[in-house]
This record gives C-alpha cells, sequence and structure tokens, in this order.
C-alpha cells in the first residue's frame, strides 16, 4: 500500500493534472477561467475571495520554502529549527487561517446564495469541499498538532519524499513515518491537482502578465460621433430614422 499511496498515486494525479491541463486549453480554451459569479452576488464574494487568494498565496510560499529547499540550505542560511518552525506556526498560521475561512465563505455563499447555487456546477462544489479539507487538516496539522505534541519536522521526511517525486526518485520508506494527519492532508492535496483541469482551478495557470501592457478600451459617444458625421456629410446622421427610432437612440446613447 505505500507503493501505492506514496509512487502510483501521486504520479498518477499529476499526470492526470498536466494532460487534462493541455487538453482542455487546446480543446477547450473559451471555457479557460474562473466562470466569475461577481454578477450573481459581490459582497460576500469580494470577502471571501481576498482572504482565499491571499491566504493561499503565502500558503503556497510557504510550502515551497519548507518542502523544495532542503533543511540544510536554512541552517547554512542561519535560520535554527526553533525560528523557522516559530515562523511556520505564526505566520503559516495566520496565512492558513486566512485561507480557510474565505474557502467556507466562498462555500456557505454557493450553498445558501440562491442565484449562485443555481448557476454552479458539481466541479464547485468538489473543487471547495477538496479545498475546505485540505486547508482545514493543514491548519490543524500547524496549529494543533504542532503545539500540543511539539512541532514535526516535516524537512526531514515530507520534503525530500516531494524532491523525490520531482526527480522520479521517491523514497516510500520516508512517508511511513509521518503522522496521519498529515498524510491525509497530502492525499487530499493530490485529488485536488487531478480534478483541477476539470474546474475552475485552471484560471491558477493564467498569470496575467500581459495586462499592464495591454492598450485602454477607449468608450466614445455616440452622439458626438453622430455630430461629426453631420459636419461631413452635411445631411442629419439619423435622417433616415423614424421618431420612434430616434427617440430611442437618443435614450440608449
Amino acid at each position: 500500500m505505500g507503493q501505492v499511496w506514496w509512487v502510483i498515486y501521486p504520479y498518477l494525479a499529476l499526470a492526470v493534472m498536466v494532460v487534462g491541463t493541455i487538453y482542455r486549453y487546446m480543446y477547450n480554451p473559451l471555457g479557460w477561467g474562473s466562470k466569475s459569479s461577481e454578477l450573481l452576488e459581490k459582497r460576500w464574494l469580494r470577502l471571501g475571495s481576498l482572504l482565499f487568494h491571499w491566504g493561499i498565496l503565502f500558503v503556497a510560499g510557504g510550502h515551497v520554502i519548507g518542502l523544495l529547499i532542503p533543511k540544510q540550505v536554512h541552517q547554512w542560511l542561519g535560520v535554527s529549527d526553533e525560528l523557522y518552525h516559530l515562523s511556520a506556526d505564526v505566520l503559516g498560521g495566520l496565512a492558513g487561517f486566512a485561507a480557510w475561512l474565505g474557502v467556507v465563505i466562498l462555500l456557505l455563499r454557493r450553498i445558501f446564495n440562491r442565484r449562485v447555487r443555481l448557476n454552479s456546477t458539481p466541479s464547485d462544489y468538489v473543487v471547495l469541499v477538496l479545498l475546505f479539507v485540505v486547508i482545514t487538516l493543514g491548519d490543524v496539522v500547524t496549529m494543533g498538532h504542532n503545539n500540543i505534541y511539539g512541532p514535526y519536522e516535516y524537512r526531514d521526511t515530507v520534503g525530500p519524499w516531494v524532491r523525490g517525486l520531482l526527480t522520479l526518485h521517491p523514497d516510500v520508506g520516508l512517508m511511513a513515518q509521518v503522522p496521519l494527519l498529515l498524510q491525509i492532508h497530502v492525499i487530499a492535496a493530490f485529488a485536488l491537482f487531478a480534478v483541477s483541469p476539470f474546474s475552475r482551478l485552471v484560471h491558477a495557470w493564467s498569470a496575467p502578465i500581459t495586462y499592464p501592457m495591454r492598450a485602454p478600451i477607449q468608450y466614445r459617444s455616440r452622439t458626438r460621433y453622430l455630430d461629426r458625421q453631420e459636419e461631413k456629410s452635411g445631411t442629419p446622421a439619423n435622417a433616415g430614422m423614424t421618431e420612434g427610432n430616434r427617440m430611442r437612440s437618443s435614450r440608449q446613447y
């Protein structure tokens, strides 16, 4: 079972994520996005979205530092084990709680707001529930287990195992020593990776890099446009309109 959970399952989930993401981008580019429901409800979306996105950004940064950077590098930089775990406990706990609160708000909004619920798909609920499970377990380990039983040194187990996955040499024995809650957290995270191509999570791969360089959208007054056309031609631009159409046109523009 160790080979199944810590070798076969992670690679299968990552393969589904990569292949599914490429397939969706190539064959369904118009469906690539977050399908914003802002027009249906704004107040709770604004609060939940801000909390979740800012929290998850800092959580992701903490995971990169803790899992992808070896413990020896931290020590070489002068970061003691005590300082590292204190920072992970305080900063990681705050970021994790913000992300958790944001997911709870977004999930309750999708369940109890009728307009949002009627425009939701099953994948919306699957993603939010998985996010809730993953973040809750991470918060329980960070703020609960580590403060009750002492900091768990995942940099000696989960970290090397993750780096082994990336280099195609995962050590199954490392994950056998990991607490059960953290094991479930990892399994749920890979499930989230696997379903991401089939949900709104694909927008995470679309960084708005070109947005600041994009040409501004210009809105021109139709009345001024018609006046200029009238000056050029010498005839009223709406001469061919009926009285009712002219009235509707003036109200519209």
